[in-house]
This record gives C-alpha cells, sequence and structure tokens, in this order.
C-alpha cells in the first residue's frame, strides 16, 4: 500500500501543523465565537481528507507500541477498537489503526524488536518499510544497539523516525526509591534527556 502523502507535495510538519490547525479552528467554530472561519475550517478539513499519512509504531516489546497507539487515537486500552495491549509482545503482525476523526491517517502497530537475533533489514522487510510515511521509534529503556541499528536502516531507506522515551515515571520512582533523601526529578528527567540526545547524535 503505498503512501501518497508527498505525491500531494506536503511536508511532515506541514502535515502535523494542518491537524493542530484544524484541531483550533473546529474548537473556535463549535464554541460560535468564530463564525466566519467556518469557510476556512470546512477547506482545512477537506485538505486533510485528501492527505493520505502512514506512520509505522515501533519498539522494544513491551515499551508500550499499542498504548501509544491507543493514546493518539484517544482511545482506551479496553475500548473495542483499540490495539490490543500486554505484558508480552500483542502484535505478530503490522496491524493498521485509523485515527477516528481522520481516517486518512493510519497508525501502524508493528512487531516489536526484542529478539536476541533481531537485524534491522529484515525486520524492515519484514514490515514492508516503503508503506510508511516516517516511524516513531518508542523504547522504555536506554537507547540500545537495537534501537541504533533500526534508526540508522531507516534513514538509509530515506525515512524519517521521531524517538519516543517512555515510561519515564517509573525510572522516577525507582530513583526516588533508591536515594529518598537526594532525589531530584528535574535532575532524572535531565539525565534521561541527555542520554537520548547523546545516543541519537551518535547515528
Amino acid at each position: 500500500m503505498a503512501s501518497n502523502t508527498f505525491q500531494l507535495g506536503l511536508s511532515q510538519s506541514q502535515i502535523l501543523e494542518l491537524v493542530k490547525d484544524t484541531r483550533v479552528l473546529r474548537e473556535a467554530f463549535e464554541a460560535g465565537s468564530l463564525p466566519a472561519m467556518a469557510a476556512k475550517l470546512q477547506a482545512t478539513l477537506h485538505s486533510l481528507e485528501n492527505v493520505r499519512l502512514d506512520i509505522g509504531i515501533t519498539g522494544g516489546t513491551g515499551s508500550g507500541k499499542s498504548t501509544f497507539v491507543n493514546a493518539f487515537r484517544g482511545l482506551g486500552d479496553e475500548d473495542p477498537s483499540s490495539a490490543r495491549t500486554g505484558v508480552v509482545e500483542m502484535t505478530v503482525e503490522p496491524t493498521p489503526y485509523p485515527h477516528p476523526k481522520y481516517p486518512n491517517v493510519i497508525l501502524w502497530d508493528l512487531p516489536g524488536i526484542g529478539e536476541p537475533t533481531f537485524q534491522a533489514e529484515k525486520y524492515l522487510q519484514r514490515v514492508l518499510v516503503d508503506r510508511y510515511d516516517f516511524f516513531i521509534i518508542i523504547t522504555s529503556e536506554s537507547f540500545t544497539a537495537k534501537h541504533a541499528q533500526l534508526a540508522r536502516r531507516v534513514l538509509q531507506q530515506s525515512k524519517g523516525f521521531y524517538f519516543v522515551r517512555s515510561k519515564v515515571d517509573v525510572d522516577v520512582a525507582a530513583s526516588r526509591s533508591r536515594r529518598p533523601s537526594t532525589f531530584s526529578k528535574e535532575q532524572v528527567l535531565s539525565q534521561i534527556r541527555d542520554d537520548c540526545l547523546r545516543r541519537l547524535e551518535a547515528l
């Protein structure tokens, strides 16, 4: 399934800005405060309806990929149309989940990269890398060699990616438990952020 996002001449940043503008305009219009913006709202919605955007959500097993998909779509894990979540890998094949309000925005819940023999090239072939406009790589731990391998291969395929560090609250709680007298939430968050940036810059 080839995406036509770039055929339409819209960049990722333009698409994301379009989503943001649509939300703001819709709220203003429904509130009745800016009725003159109705025409612009309709034009914005029409533009978004004609854009196809395929986003690959990947990362380690148990990192929260499916939970991220559900949160992005505004759904809880128990919603009938939500992505399956669990403490073990629940996704064995790429599974598409359209956004409820923007059905042409498709989030693909991809299998995890937790296998000991993980190879990025074979993985991307398996999930059909050309299908996606860009990737979101999620990890609930430090940026590992597997994440680096995947990120490099994604870039080599002329695809972009965003890196998401999940379950930060677990690290914060663990640090508070280990060092209650010297604990600093800001310091822990800064350490996590700096570590991610350092590893990403090394790609």
